[in-house]
């Protein structure tokens, strides 16, 4: 006869890292009464809310704060301690432009790393009133609080990482038949997977967007071999010209589509400036357009912007041939 399992009331373990940075973000509240903690992400100029327990300040997860304006930002640089129980006592903290915005007069804030020591965010908490010097003795124990989160984040974004790759072979059956990269099936199903991650920890991404120009013209006057060849080369150039984690796909006719994954800006023009040179030196007129995820929108909104950016190239391109 199988034993019947014993079932004891006791501790369980969070589902993820949302809702174990909701249950510390509580506790904290709880243990030190400030009316707002949040964990964020610094990413480029923008520090980014991920998890929030907020009692009166109206922040909410999704929010994009300037970093730069953020007591956190001297925290980080040294410049004030990461307990404030009186922010006006502490310059940097007094005179940041946060403090202006928002009633500001007590701060705490602990650095969130990843295992490299890089700064991923940060675990930190206002209030409206000073508090008393006796907080300070609670620094340690705000520590843990934060290595824990950390060690969760570490763990958690190397199991979606390992996800991405099991998503991306999982998706090898949506392939285009002639260029044998992503077709659109694939591509939404990966873009769909990947803004679910952005909004989860705030994973910077981007798109880029192609559109080969005279394609129609070239199938007319050379025929649809000279054609499908044109697509197999472009396809092999965009292959060639991405960064191991990025996604590549043909989303019909003549037009393909990037998705960068964990890219700034620069590195997301760079990528781009890279597959038109690709382009122009094997002789292929194209059209590009290309945008970074804003953290307050979707990789929809950014994918929508690089295609307007691009069909004004394409416009370009079609008055310069007149």
């Amino acid at each position: 006869m199988k034993d019947d399992i014993l079932q004891v009331a006791g501790v369980t373990p969070f589902k993820n890292f949302a809702a174990a940075a909701a249950g510390i973000l509580a506790l904290l509240h709880q243990h030190l009464k400030f009316q707002l903690w949040m964990v964020t992400r610094q990413e480029g100029g923008a520090c980014i809310v991920l998890s929030v327990h907020d009692q009166g300040y109206g922040v909410n997860p999704g929010d994009v704060l300037c970093w730069s304006d953020s007591l956190c930002s001297r925290m980080i640089k040294g410049l004030g301690p990461k307990i404030a129980p009186n922010v006006k006592k502490v310059d940097a903290y007094a005179t940041a432009p946060s403090s202006n915005a928002m009633t500001i007069n007590a701060y705490i804030g602990i650095p969130l790393c990843y295992a490299s020591g890089e700064l991923f965010g940060t675990l930190c908490a206002i209030d409206p009133h000073p508090q008393p010097d006796l907080i300070r003795q609670d620094l340690a124990f705000i520590e843990l609080q934060g290595k824990l989160l950390a060690t969760l984040l570490h763990a958690e974004l190397k199991a979606e990482a390992t996800a991405r790759s099991l998503e991306r072979t999982e998706t090898g059956a949506q392939l285009d038949f002639l260029t044998e990269i992503y077709d659109r099936r694939g591509w939404e199903r990966l873009l769909t997977l990947e803004e679910t991650r952005c909004q989860n920890y705030a994973v910077p991404a981007g798109v880029v967007m192609i559109d080969i120009d005279n394609l129609k013209q070239l199938n007319d006057t050379q025929g649809h071999q000279a054609g499908d060849l044109r697509l197999k080369r472009t396809a092999q150039i965009l292959r060639r010209s991405i960064r191991t984690n990025d996604m590549v796909a043909r989303l019909g006719g003549d037009e393909f589509g990037v998705l960068a994954i964990e890219v700034s800006s620069e590195t997301l023009e760079n990528l781009a400036l890279r597959i038109e040179q690709g382009l122009q030196e094997a002789n292929i007129p194209a059209s590009l357009g290309w945008s970074i995820r804003d953290p307050s929108k979707t990789l929809q909104f950014a994918l929508a912007q690089a295609t307007q950016r691009m069909q004004i190239q394409k416009r370009d391109h079609r008055q310069q041939q007149i």
